[in-house]
């Protein structure tokens, strides 16, 4: 949903440097005791604090973080604060193009912040994961199946293949292989694997559901696709993962759940008015159009 910081990491750097090259009075000089400082650009500083963050988000990738980059990110924050004091000094700051990028970084890093302490003050309690954890099994609960169909276009061949099948069973996966039409099962034999009847068309679910483990449809079973002959190799209860395997996921859906709901109340109380842009000219409405001749041209 939001830009993450550490992809912002540059540009939120390039507000800071920014703002520190055109508010030199509030910035504390370098060596004083009210921010350490890394480097300094002609005067202005690099605070240490922002050098430790671009650190500790490297270590969170699983990358060295010692002297050698600390050193590493230092001399580039100190480039792109020269380059971008050089950019201030043409007043590139005042572009409508530029400041409209800073603003929108601004709010990037403002909305992050925003949600991060959200999450830190509103942690979704256990009670909460569990209860969710509860209501998704209950509605995943149910049996599932392993089975093999034969697709065809015609009742007429699933009706003979099932006479086939009636003089010997054991000729499924052969015949399936000959005769079926869906070509994710057709070289296995016609095997689906094992599958939620739910998830299939309602038609071919209700006729396996239905099926004793090791029998077939006695009649085609028509879906959208076509005609189906079903063997059902066998059931079981569907299982449900352990809470503490899923638990992660689940705490992130409902925090995103809160956060959604939050936001929604937010917007539900201010009061945003679109004002719709004029339709812009067609590029090519000066133009005369082809073949056609200037005003002045046709008097004459």
């Amino acid at each position: 949903m939001f830009i993450k910081p550490a992809i912002l990491l540059a540009g939120a750097v390039s507000l800071l440097t920014l703002v520190a090259c055109s508010s030199k009075d509030t910035v504390p000089a370098a060596g004083t005791d009210k921010e350490a400082v890394a480097a300094t650009v002609n005067g202005t500083p690099i605070n240490e604090r922002l050098v430790s963050m671009m650190l500790k988000q490297r270590a969170g990738l699983g990358r060295e973080a010692g002297a050698e980059a600390r050193n590493a990110f230092i001399n580039r924050l100190a480039m792109q604060l020269l380059i971008s004091q050089e950019a201030v000094k043409k007043g590139l700051d005042k572009t409508p193009e530029v400041a409209d990028q800073i603003e929108l970084i601004k709010q990037s890093v403002l909305v992050d912040a925003f949600v991060q302490d959200y999450l830190k003050n509103n942690p979704v309690s256990d009670d909460a994961v569990k209860a969710e954890y509860e209501k998704i099994k209950a509605q995943s609960a149910g049996m599932e199946y392993k089975a093999r169909h034969i697709l065809v276009d015609k009742e007429a061949d699933a009706k003979d293949i099932i006479a086939k099948l009636d003089k010997n069973p054991k000729a499924f996966e052969a015949l399936a292989k000959e005769k079926s039409k869906d070509p994710g099962s057709k070289a296995n034999g016609g095997d689906l694997g094992w599958f939620d009847p739910r998830g299939m068309v309602p038609e071919f679910g209700a006729a396996v559901a239905k099926l004793g483990k090791g029998k077939f449809t006695e009649q085609p079973v028509k879906s959208q696709f076509g005609y189906h002959v079903i063997l059902l190799e066998d059931s079981r209860q569907k299982p449900a993962p352990p809470l503490e395997q899923v638990k992660a996921t689940l705490t992130q859906q409902l925090q995103e759940q809160n956060l959604q709901k939050m936001f929604d109340e937010m917007k539900a109380k201010a009061k945003i008015e679109i004002v719709q842009a004029s339709p812009a000219a067609p590029a090519d409405a000066a133009k005369p159009a082809e073949g056609a001749k200037p005003a002045a041209d046709a008097k004459k």
